[in-house]
């Protein structure tokens, strides 16, 4: 068995890569999100290190201290930042011309070949659901008998190998509990709207939904839930609890949580006596008696995505929800006094200003606690990346995602419309962000929120200096 790093490699200051790869940009407020797609395979490595280096603070020389150490290097990567993760495997080349590097992600399962053939220091890249895939390379198996592998052949062109199968039986992977326990530290790992210290599990992958800009669904995940079984997740959770007594919520990532709701259920009342409050992931259509199950038994917060309060555009993205369903769920979670944090996105197919403008009209009805606004990001892969290139919706450079110079990190506005430029959506964005929170009633709701809680007072005045500065240095990437 190889010596194996698993690395999620240095980036910009307040760079957030994680969250399933939903949205890698620097956040309105600094985040970092535990890198569970890495320690997944890692849990399966017998003697793997995993090394977070955005989390913990660590910089490109931290990190090459290592490289002696290992023969084999697997950097989790990302559409927005693949060149400079390339940067970091030809830095660990350098270091150790022995050691062999891998590549893991959404984006290079997309364009496995030209993430290899982007620097000669990447050995290989792993196709969609890599787990399988890392042990095999790991147990040193020839790369022409490797499942999900695309590397290079003898006369150097791509060679792919055919695709794995998507793991089905669940309950077959590890806990991630014991490599967290090894190599992370859970006060790196925070979120504004969940409690610190917090933890994070994935329970299940894929999605039913059909929704036509998210990435991890028509990449890796694919379009049908795979879950373990509530007794897993149950027993998983009681184990966390016990390594992990400091941890003051739990927080399932899975692209939708509450899919299945009898498994749900059966989670929540398995975990409701442990004490510890629970979030998750959700589409905003559960019913409201399980939702009543839910919050008796711990859950505290939802994260929905809302996208956008235009039925047109919901339709577009083929989200699937009407928005009468979207408002009852909502008035349900704040009257059984569950808090909801809303993402919303502007610039998805027929937006214009006015779709904008009865967006945020509907962010303030449905009123969630807090919530995240973003731009359209048409990763390669997805339905909306297809729809971009054949309707000339892109500005620029179709690569381009995100600002690596000036703006440093900061999201670019990639898709552009005849009535509709890039430039009002980037902009519309600040708006957004100030009519929603810069209310009399969200204001008090938030002061009221901080006098209750003097760990939520300090980090409310921190993340208010931290959104101050978003929204005054966020104007770089479009000036450069």
């Amino acid at each position: 068995m190889k010596k194996s790093l698993f690395l999620n490699p240095p980036s910009f200051d307040g760079y957030d890569g994680g969250a399933g790869a939903r949205f890698q940009a620097k956040r309105e407020i600094k985040s970092n999100w535990y890198p569970t797609w890495l320690a997944q395979p890692a849990a399966m490595v017998p003697g793997s290190k995993l090394v977070d280096a955005p989390a913990s603070g660590k910089t490109l020389d931290d990190c090459l201290k290592l490289a002696k150490d290992y023969e084999l290097l697997v950097i989790y990567a990302g559409a927005a930042t693949y060149a400079s993760e390339c940067k970091v495997a030809e830095a660990f080349k350098a270091a150790n011309p022995n050691i062999m590097i891998g590549m893991v992600g959404a984006h290079v399962a997309t364009v496995p070949e030209v993430s290899l053939m982007a620097s000669e220091a990447v050995d290989f890249v792993a196709r969609h659901e890599f787990d399988y895939t890392i042990v095999e390379v790991a147990e040193g198996k020839p790369f022409a008998e490797i499942d999900g592998l695309t590397f290079r052949g003898e006369d150097g062109k791509p060679v792919h190998t055919k695709d794995r199968t998507l793991i089905h039986d669940m309950d077959a992977l590890p806990y991630v509990g014991p490599v967290y326990r090894r190599d992370l530290n859970p006060e790196d790992y925070f979120i504004g709207y969940i409690r610190h210290p917090y933890m994070a599990f994935y329970t299940g992958r894929g999605c039913k939904s059909k929704c036509s800009f998210c990435l991890w669904p028509q990449t890796i995940g694919g379009r049908v839930y795979r879950a373990r079984s509530a007794a897993s997740v149950i027993e998983e959770v009681k184990l966390a609890r016990q390594m992990f007594p400091e941890v003051r919520e739990f927080f399932f990532d899975d692209d939708t949580f509450t899919d299945d709701l009898e498994r749900v259920e059966e989670i929540a009342r398995g975990i409701g006596h442990l004490g510890v409050p629970w979030s998750c992931n959700a589409k905003a259509n559960i019913p409201r008696k399980t939702l009543e199950v839910l919050k008796a038994n711990g859950l505290r917060v939802l994260v929905v995505g809302y996208e956008s309060g235009v039925q047109e555009i919901l339709n577009n993205i083929r989200k699937g929800l009407r928005i009468d369903i979207i408002k009852r769920f909502s008035q349900d979670c704040h009257e059984l006094g569950i808090v909801l944090h809303g993402t919303f996105i502007l610039g998805l197919p027929g937006e214009t200003k006015e779709t904008i403008k009865q967006t945020l009209a509907f962010a303030k009805e449905v009123n969630p606690r807090t919530l995240q606004v973003s731009m359209a990001a048409p990763y390669p892969g997805t339905e909306l990346y297809e729809q971009a290139i054949a309707n000339g919706w892109f500005k620029q450079d179709k690569e381009l995602l995100m600002k690596e110079t000036g703006g440093g990190g900061y999201q670019v506005a990639a898709l552009s419309y005849p009535d509709l430029t890039s430039e009002e959506i980037f902009k519309g964005v600040a708006e957004f962000y100030k009519a929603f929170y810069f209310r009399p009633a969200k204001i008090g709701e938030i002061v009221w929120e901080m006098l209750q809680d003097w760990d939520m007072m300090k980090r409310r005045l921190r993340e208010g200096v931290e959104f101050f500065q978003f929204l005054r240095t966020r104007n770089k990437p479009m000036e450069c």
